[in-house]
């Protein structure tokens, strides 16, 4: 099991709350972080969450593919992002 899903089973985070996460990631990923924060995950074990994909992103691509989404969703709204951050400069 990828360990980011693996530490969101591990507090308690239902299938359901896990597949919405990953959906939302695919879909905004700034709305993303919002959920995470909801499922009241402590904020040391969240940052030890970052610490891992920081270090490793393919955790990211590894967990969507594992619950069946679409990863090229994920790089689409990332590069939106980028341009986006990059027109107020």
């Amino acid at each position: 099991m990828n360990p980011i899903i693996a530490l969101l089973k591990e507090h308690n985070v239902s299938d359901e709350q896990v597949r919405n996460l990953f959906q939302t990631l695919t879909e905004n990923p700034l709305m993303a972080m919002g959920v995470l924060g909801q499922l009241g995950i402590a904020p040391d074990k969240l940052q030890g969450m970052m610490m891992q994909v920081m270090q490793n992103p393919g955790l990211i691509k590894d967990a969507v593919d594992e619950l069946g989404l679409d990863f090229s969703k994920v790089e689409a709204a990332k590069a939106k992002l980028d341009s986006q951050s990059g027109e107020g400069r």
